[in-house]
């Protein structure tokens, strides 16, 4: 099999693994060193995020063959086909490997240069962020040249094992990368897979849950003393509660962290929601943070709040901002479940804009009743987004709304004339942590 890079010679697939599950047996030599290459692999990522968090995140050894039989029984429990792919940059080359739940792994070599690959990365981020260009589509070259290298030298594997559901391991200054907007010329990477990220298999919680009839903590601010207004924060908080799902909401003075642990006390709540501003910046862990409304809790100390003590499946963070291009702070975002000890954590990359969040985080909970996992319901939601479908419904005015919500004001009919399609306000969330 042959492939071609826009930006280099032809090259050759390296390995074509196929293995056997029910039995094991004397692997091939290839076989080996693709599998020796993966271990090497997940450790060094387990060390580089345990490193930057200060604390150890696994204590097991990587077993391709679990991971393997992983993807199979989601797969089945989700009726959803899934795949692991891993993507490494390095100094002459992009090295990718694909494992799939059908029992098969492949290995590439795509010749593009650290450099050139990150250079690109950025000017893409830019393209998509630049609020000149939201309704420019000039994008798209660059998409499709990110997707070239990424996607696009395992296409044939994709199709042929029947892959809906894409899940990425990425290296160093592709952490940060909006993979739903990378596009093939035809179709965004989102209108053919659901998609989500992880840190790596050894710091991938993998556990069976279940989100239906869960209740909601809802909690975020308008107003700040050192950062911009998210004035429709209590329309949002609306939306979700009491209006698509049962639990309490808080806004303003009553988002503290007190108040959080104080709640959670008294209640099992299966999913936080936190609308405020999130930052991950350069530096250790402790200078990124989210931001309460009394105080800033970093990243370090959001471990300590026990998450498990009253399970959590399921936190979104619908307001984040990432120093894009800083390894420390793509750590910190895509370490975020691990970190926290929530399987899953939903975020977005940069700050979309507040109007924007509130259509789509609206949509993404009336998805949530029926969709089988998160990821499912934010793909359903930037679909929706991207075609122009969002249908916002304003809650209807309650004496269970916090205070100070927007209900009856010109703002419901300013999100009704918001244009989202623009991957600016879609592809910037991002589904962590446990990918089902």
């Amino acid at each position: 099999m042959i492939l071609k890079s826009l930006h280099g010679p032809a090259i050759s697939a390296l390995t074509l693994l196929s293995l056997t599950l029910a039995a094991p047996k004397t692997l091939a030599g290839d076989v080996e060193a693709l599998i020796e290459r993966w271990q090497n692999l997940e450790l060094s990522w387990e060390e580089q995020y345990s490193e930057y968090f200060g604390v150890p995140l696994s204590d097991r050894s990587p077993e391709f063959e679990e991971m393997i039989n992983t993807l199979a029984q989601q797969s089945l429990a989700n009726r959803q086909t899934s795949a692991i792919l891993y993507a490494i940059p390095h100094e002459e080359e992009l090295e990718l490997i694909l494992a799939t739940s059908n029992g098969l792994a492949f290995q590439e070599q795509v010749a593009v240069t650290q450099e050139e690959l990150l250079e690109t990365v950025a000017e893409f981020e830019n393209e998509l962020t630049n609020p000149r260009r939201r309704r420019s589509t000039a994008y798209r070259q660059v998409a499709q040249q990110l997707h070239e290298w990424l996607i696009s030298p395992l296409n044939e594997h994709l199709e042929s094992e029947g892959i809906e559901h894409l899940i990425f391991s990425l290296g160093e200054g592709l952490r940060t990368l909006p993979m739903a907007a990378l596009h093939d010329g035809e179709r965004f990477l989102i209108e053919r897979y659901s998609l989500a990220q992880i840190p790596g298999y050894l710091l991938m919680d993998s556990g069976s849950r279940s989100l239906r009839n869960a209740q909601v903590l809802a909690m975020g601010a308008s107003e700040f003393q050192d950062a911009a207004p998210l004035p429709a924060v209590p329309l949002e908080l609306a939306s979700i509660v009491p209006r698509l799902w049962r639990g309490q909401s808080f806004l303003n003075e009553g988002f503290t962290l007190s108040n959080l642990q104080e709640q959670r006390q008294q209640q099992d709540y299966t999913i936080i929601h936190l609308a405020t501003h999130a930052q991950f910046q350069p530096g250790d862990a402790d200078a990124s943070y989210l931001q309460f409304w009394d105080q800033r809790l970093s990243l370090t100390q959001l471990r300590e709040l026990d998450w498990q003590d009253s399970p959590v499946e399921l936190l979104v963070l619908s307001a984040c901002s990432t120093a894009r291009g800083d390894l420390q702070a793509e750590l910190g975002f895509a370490g975020l479940a691990v970190q926290s000890g929530i399987p899953t954590v939903l975020a977005s990359l940069w700050a979309v804009s507040d109007l924007g969040t509130l259509l789509l985080m609206s949509e993404f909970y009336e998805q949530l009743k029926t969709a089988p996992t998160p990821a499912v319901a934010l793909r359903r939601s930037q679909l929706a987004a991207l075609r122009g479908d969002l249908d916002f419904t304003p809650p209807p005015l309650s004496d269970n709304l916090p205070p100070g919500t927007l209900v009856g004001s010109p703002l419901p009919d300013r999100v009704e004339r918001l244009d989202v399609s623009h991957p600016y306000y879609w592809s910037a969330f991002t589904n962590i942590g446990n990918p089902w």
